[in-house]
Order: C-alpha cells, then structure tokens, then sequence
C-alpha cells in the first residue's frame, strides 16, 4: 500500500492516471474487496469441480451402456441352444446398439456339454473441462464371459408312483417327461459331473436291500426294505447309520390275496426300489419305463429318502454300494459337503396328489410265532420256496389256527371239507375222512406242519384272508385280525412331516423344485410351501407336464456370469 501510495505521487501523473490511483487506494483499504476476490477464485473453482463431474458423468455413461451391452450379448452367445455362431451373436448385439466400432476382442470356447464366450470393448471419450487439467481424453474399458455348462449336480428325482397316476393316463404322460429330464441333464453336463437318483414312492419307499444293509434296522424279515420313520427324523437332512430304524412290516391290508402277497405296504417289485447315483442314460429310460402305479401316497417319505441322498452323512453308505458294485466308482466321495460352490444340489419332487394314511401293523404281530400252523398242499411252495410233489391228497387245508386255553389246544382246520377242530395241525399226524354214507378211511397227513412266526404269516397271506379264512371259526375275527391289526399315520400328520423335512433339506441349501401333475389344491398347497420359491412350483395339466420338467431343467443348466 506504501508502494501505490508513493507512485501516485509520481510527478507529471495524468488527470487518469490519478484517478486510477486514487481507486486503488480506495480498494486497497477496502476489506471487503479481498473477500469478493477469494469469491471470485471460489466460483472458478466450482465451475471447474462441477465441469470435471460432468466429464466423469459422461464417461460413467459410456462405460455403464458399453459393460451391459457386452453382459447381455455373452450371455446370448454362450447359450448352448444358440444356433448362430457366437462371434456374429456378440458383434450383432453392439450393431444394434451403434456401438459396433467399440468391439475389440471376442472369443469362445465350447466342448461337449459346454460353451464360454469372453469379450472385451473399449471406448474413448473427448472431455470437456478436463483437458484445463491436461486430459483431453478418457477411456471406458468393458470385459465379460458367460458360462453355460452345468458344473457338479446331484440331483434327486422323486417320483409319485401310487394307484392314482394310472388315472388319465398319468403315468403314460410322466415317464417320456422325466425321460426328456434326464437327457437335458446329462447333455448339458461334462463327464461326470452330474449325478441322479430316483426314488419312486406310492405309501411306501423301497430303499432296496443294498441301501438298507448299510444302516441299522429292527430286522424282523427280509422281504421287503422300507422303514418306518419318526417324527424327529423329518427335521433332520441326514439319517444315521447307528441309529435303529424300524423296518416296515410286510403284510397286505388291501387285498384277499393268498399263496403269497404282492400288494403289500412296502413294495417289492424291482421298478419300485431306490436307484440311486448314476449318469447312465440306458439306465435311467429303462428304470423310468418300467414304474408302475399302486398304493396310497406318502410325499413326506419320498422327500424324505430324496434329501437322505444329497446329504453328506450318505457318503459312507454310497462308497459301500461303490464295493458292491451297485454305483459306478466315479461317484466315490458323494453326496459332497453342503455349501460346496461347485455342487448344485437339487430335488425335483412330483406328485398327482396329497399325502393319504400311512398303514402299520400293530407291534404284537410285527414278531414272534403266530397261532397259525402251514402245511403246503400239492403243487405248493414250502417256506423254503421248494415244491411238494408226489402227494395225491385231496384238496386239504394246508392252513391250522391254533387255540389254546392253557389246558388244551385244538387246531382249526379252515377248509370247505373240514372246518372242524382237531387235536393237530394239519401235516402232523392222521385223520378220518368220511363220505356221504358214512364210510371213513384213515388218512395219512405226509410231511410236516411248521407253525409261522407273524412275518412268515403275512408274507403268505393278506389281512383279509388271514381274517376271513384262517380264523374262521372267531366271531370277532374282523376286528381282532383286521381292523385291529394295523394303525394310521393320519394324512394331516403327514403333511407336517412334509414341511419339516422340506424346510431341512431348503435349510441345508438344496434347491427344491416341485411339480404339482393335477393334484388337488391341498396337494398343490403343500407342494408349493416346500418349493424353494413360488417361481420353483408348477401346477400342471395333462402334456404341460413335459413343460414343467423342461423349465426346471433348464433352470438348472442356467447360464451364470463367471466374470
């Protein structure tokens, strides 16, 4: 201030000059004047701030426009039903979107079961505000590959097989269904990655004899291999080797069956046991083409065996059918772990219905002898499935009941022609056989009578037939070897069971997709709270059926962004 003070006095200053001077001198004692200056600078700077952000806003644009065009145009390239080649997919989607001259690279790699398209583009932008700063150019780089392949897949199928899916020909209609499934499974799939089980269910699952030796069971017969669970085991993903499984009865409350029971609680038929871990394609169509429908409905059991078999605590019991020769080696070591991200874990459950009563015979006739006694007739089969031959005895009652009031015992000999008591089963001694007139001859009982334990009994005969025949002579036969002889497991109980083993298999990660084939609104009610999601359910009809496994097949072959 000194200094302009001093020059202002300057000699031979013009009349402007002075003036100049003076409002220098003015300004400079002034303090609002250093204020408007920093103001100055401030709108400068801000005008400079603000211009940069619309420079980065631009290129944010550029490079959001550019990275989803490319996103969108892999995925489209690396779908393995894309018939056109992937290099004229991707660089048809930047075309379209007048972006063509950004595209710099694409390349694809695809093998059998399998395709991955990898691209990258690159655009410059000229900035505005930014070149004051000394860049006059940004550059927006986007990278993308898509993946479709499936990696690891375990894959349990869980089929309704009871009586009702003969209706409207159900049954006709699922097996090219799930077939179909199948082979888009395993087309998609590299060598070995994909695994899959099928477990069948009418009331009953047939776990086989090969799963079932593998844990522990009450082991009263060996002719069929279902177990009864508890109410626990449906909260529960895995099921313990040690812990003891009640095994299902084998008898016949349906039928009037005799010489042998086929209809039984627990199915015995080849197509109803458990296939478990395999890739092969013969197989499966062969397994899938030979199920046949009978018996009640127990999704709760069916889900239940379904998630067993994705659950790693199985591991143990699949390497033991690996040295059995029942799975192929190249499933050694599955189930995997749970959470593993290279292993989908997947249950298709489908049903034509909703849960019915479940049937269980009551504990004093699971084992133990019977009152019955068996004497096999001409032309039968002995408990040793060998056939008596060389006997010409008339048609006689190869069947004793035996009663007891803790004096005597007499035996009831069921047959049109006695229908009497006697002091012997049948086969254990003679008798008189008298005619019309009176005549009598003594008759020689060849062979021996073998008095059946309960499991021996109902394997020969049904409920009915034990009721009705057998134990003629009883009043109350009806109630005592019939209505009396088994309980329920009530359908609402069931459907709790359902939900629970649902909710653990859905807890433990696996994804759960469910096919309601014209069930009934319970039925699809249930179905659609033990899906994974309302978008993992399907309420079909007739061929929409095919529809549904085709949607979830290719839900599981979904295509995923790897970068």
């Amino acid at each position: 201030m000194l200094k302009q003070n001093a020059d202002c006095r300057i000699e031979h200053l013009g009349k402007g000059r002075g003036l100049t001077c003076a409002w220098l001198h003015r300004f400079g004692r002034d303090e609002g004047g250093s204020m408007s200056m920093f103001a100055v600078f401030m709108f400068i700077c801000m005008l400079m701030v603000a211009g940069i952000g619309i420079d980065l806003m631009r290129y944010e644009r550029n490079r959001a426009t550019l990275q989803n065009t490319l996103d969108r145009a892999v995925l489209a390239a690396a779908d393995l039903d894309q018939t056109r080649d992937a290099n004229a997919v991707v660089t048809d989607y930047f075309s379209k979107a007048g972006i063509a001259q950004y595209l710099t690279n694409v390349s694809v790699d695809e093998g059998l079961g399998y395709k991955t398209v990898s691209a990258s583009a690159q655009s410059t932008l000229g900035t505005y505000f930014l070149s004051l700063l000394g860049i006059n150019e940004l550059t927006a780089p986007a990278v993308g590959t898509a993946e479709e392949r499936i990696g690891n897949v375990e894959i349990s199928l869980v089929l309704d097989v009871s009586g009702s899916m003969d209706w409207n020909s159900r049954m006709a209609r699922m097996k090219p269904a799930a077939i179909e499934f199948v082979d888009a499974i395993l087309d998609s799939a590299s060598a070995n990655a994909a695994s899959i089980s099928v477990i069948p269910y009418a009331m009953q699952v047939n776990a086989g004899k090969p799963i079932l030796d593998e844990y522990t069971t009450t082991a009263e017969h060996d002719y069929s291999h279902c177990v009864n669970f508890n109410d626990d085991q449906f909260s529960k993903s895995g099921l313990s080797q040690t812990e003891i499984l009640e095994l299902t009865a084998h008898f016949d409350p349906f039928t009037w069956d005799d010489g042998g029971v086929y209809r039984t609680v627990c199915p015995t038929y080849g197509y109803s046991q458990i296939l478990p871990f395999t890739n092969d394609k013969t197989e499966l169509h062969t397994y899938i083409n030979a199920l046949q429908a009978w018996g009640g409905t127990s999704i709760d059991i069916g889900m239940k065996w379904g998630t067993v078999l994705l659950d790693p605590s199985t591991r143990p019991v699949v390497n033991a059918l690996i040295n059995k020769g029942e799975v192929e080696a190249k499933f050694a070591n599955r189930p995997v772990d749970y959470g593993s991200s290279e292993t989908l874990k997947i249950i298709v459950l489908m049903t034509d219905g909703e849960n019915s009563d479940q049937y269980m015979l009551n504990p004093s006739m699971r084992d133990g002898l019977s009152d019955v006694w068996y004497k096999p007739i001409t032309g039968d089969t002995n408990l040793n499935g060998i056939k008596d031959s060389g006997e010409a005895e008339f048609d006689a009652a190869h069947y004793s009941a035996m009663l007891s009031n803790g004096t005597t015992t007499e035996y009831w000999w069921p047959d049109n022609e006695f229908n009497d008591w006697y002091d012997h089963p049948y086969g254990n001694g003679t008798h008189q056989e008298c005619n019309i007139l009176g005549n009598c001859v003594l008759r020689e009982e060849p062979g021996s009578a073998v008095q059946l334990t309960f499991p021996e009994l109902f394997n020969m005969t049904s409920l009915a037939n034990n009721a009705d025949f057998i134990h003629s002579y009883q009043g109350n036969r009806w109630s005592v070897w019939y209505s009396n002889a088994y309980t329920k497991k009530e359908a609402s109980a069931k459907d709790q069971r359902t939900n629970h083993i649902c909710d653990a298999a859905k807890d433990q990660g696996v994804v759960v997709f469910t096919i309601g084939f014209e069930a009934p609104r319970s039925g699809q009610r249930l179905l659609s709270r033990c899906a994974s999601s309302p978008s993992h359910h399907f309420d079909v009809n007739g061929l929409d059926i095919a529809d549904a496994f085709d949607s979830i097949a290719a839900s599981i072959t979904k295509l995923r962004l790897i970068q």
